[in-house]
């Protein structure tokens, strides 16, 4: 599988950074794991393919993880010659997608549900394994809003997680293990983070139990991240891995 970092940011707004979105390739699979603000025009200027894009994976529906969805979807409908009428595109995402994109077609308009070309939606059942193209997929809820999940991806014995917007969860660790690349959340430093984000030491442990081969921690909150080493924080609580905090264009193989 191949990650590319398409937006690490939070809703902060950052001059280097969009919000969350990840570009996931494997096989015909093309698809984006959210899609925050920010996130078509980063596609484009990280040339990837947007406009031939399969699938669209959502954790939860804060703004800073869907805000970008109907200038995505306005674009594959306007912005592409010759006009995109056959391929499909499969939208995934926790129980209340399906009235997510009911409400934004209600205030943004029918191309929403009816873009030019066809749209399935499908909503995850947690802990019971999906298969999208040459991905199979799971989901496990998490502690961050009600509808929020961590998905797992596995192909060819190749194992990705990411855990979207996540607070401390004992559960989860089991549900990444062996993961071959752990895409995790650290909002917070230790002592300012609440129940609803992971911070350095929460991560740390998560990623050590869990058994992660590699790390990438995102959705890293500025004043944070400039101010701190975030991934020698989580080295130094005890999580022995490689780890690098991500970055727009960040490119990975798992």
């Amino acid at each position: 599988m191949r990650l590319v970092v398409v937006g690490c940011g939070t809703v902060i707004p950052e001059a280097d950074r969009g919000c969350s979105c990840y570009y996931l390739e494997h096989g015909d699979v093309r698809a984006l794991l959210d899609c925050g603000p920010g996130a078509v025009q980063a596609l484009a200027r990280l040339t990837l393919p947007w406009e031939r894009l399969t699938h669209l994976f959502l954790t939860h529906f804060h703004a800073d993880h869907v805000g970008a969805l109907p200038g995505l979807l306005f674009a594959l409908r306007h912005g592409v010659n010759p006009a995109r009428t056959v391929e499909p595109l499969q939208i995934v995402g926790p129980p209340g997608t399906r009235t997510l994109f009911r409400n934004l077609a209600e205030a943004l308009g029918d191309f929403i549900l009816e873009p030019g070309f066809p749209v399935s939606f499908d909503e995850l059942v947690p802990g019971v394994d999906r298969q999208f193209g040459t991905l199979s997929v799971s989901a496990r809820d998490v502690p961050h809003t009600a509808e929020s999940v961590a998905l797992r991806f596995d192909v060819d014995g190749s194992r990705l997680v990411y855990t979207g917007d996540t607070g401390p969860d004992e559960d989860l660790a089991p549900f990444a293990h062996g993961a071959d690349l752990l895409v995790a959340e650290c909002s917070l430093p230790d002592d300012l983070v609440g129940d609803n984000h992971l911070s350095p030491s929460r991560l740390a442990r998560l990623a050590r139990r869990s058994g992660a081969a590699r790390l990438i921690a995102t959705h890293v909150y500025p004043q944070f991240r400039t101010a701190c080493d975030v991934a020698a924080l989580i080295s130094e609580a005890g999580y022995t891995g490689p780890v690098e905090v991500a970055r727009e264009g960040l490119e990975v193989r798992a």
